[in-house]
């Protein structure tokens, strides 16, 4: 395999780490309101989100993509490849982030949220900014490697039409009829990124501040 080709995948590689990134984040943000949800008082809240993780922990990230990208032109949404991979992913990591993160809410001592309430933190305050940030540390570890299966599982968003590291290891395959050193090279992209996104993750790890106690 030249070195074109391989170069190519590198390009491609640029692709798969932009969309786990993005979708990382935001299925970070959307995991936090629905965690807010579960422990809210309110049913019709706490039932949505009960459903909406289960369906996308409960439902294969292939067909969640398709039903996506062929749900959407019926209801008149025209969306580029892109945007389709995001929403997919976004959905589906933060349906697993949320269970994370419920152990790391019901993991945060009572003392520290009665403190926070006798300082005059509203309910919403304490959620966002105590309870939240003990609960991101406690369960960072967690959040590091679903980071790295999303990594992994991106290379199922080549259904949807993005060209990013698995999809382009497709096309070169298929048009210079060298599966095995292309596939090779593209795996090794994979291990690299993960391995390095992995020692990223402990050296943050370490860096972060310890617990409070109660």
């Amino acid at each position: 395999m030249t070195w074109t080709l391989f170069e190519l995948l590198l390009q491609a590689s640029l692709m798969t780490i932009l969309v786990s990134a993005v979708s990382i984040l935001a299925g970070l943000a959307i995991a936090i309101v629905l965690s807010a949800m579960r422990m809210s008082g309110n049913a019709a809240l706490k039932g949505f989100a009960v459903v909406f993780i289960s369906f996308f922990r409960g439902v294969p990230l292939l067909v969640q993509l398709l039903l996506i990208f062929n749900l959407l032109p019926s209801l008149g949404i025209t969306l580029p490849s892109l945007a389709t991979a995001l929403i997919g992913l976004s959905l589906c990591t933060a349906a697993y982030q949320a269970e994370n993160l419920r152990g790391g809410f019901e993991g945060v001592a009572p003392g520290l949220i009665e403190s926070a309430e006798m300082a005059g933190f509203t309910r919403a305050q304490s959620f966002f900014w105590i309870r939240t940030p003990i609960a991101l540390r406690m369960t960072f570890p967690a959040l590091v490697n679903e980071a790295i299966l999303i990594l992994k599982a991106s290379s199922l968003v080549s259904v949807v039409g993005l060209i990013e590291l698995t999809k382009m290891a497709q096309n070169l395959a298929a048009s210079t009829y060298q599966p095995l050193p292309i596939f090779a090279s593209a795996g090794l992209i994979y291990l690299a990124i993960n391995v390095v996104v992995a020692f990223l993750g402990r050296r943050a790890e370490r860096a972060l501040p310890g617990l409070p106690s109660a």
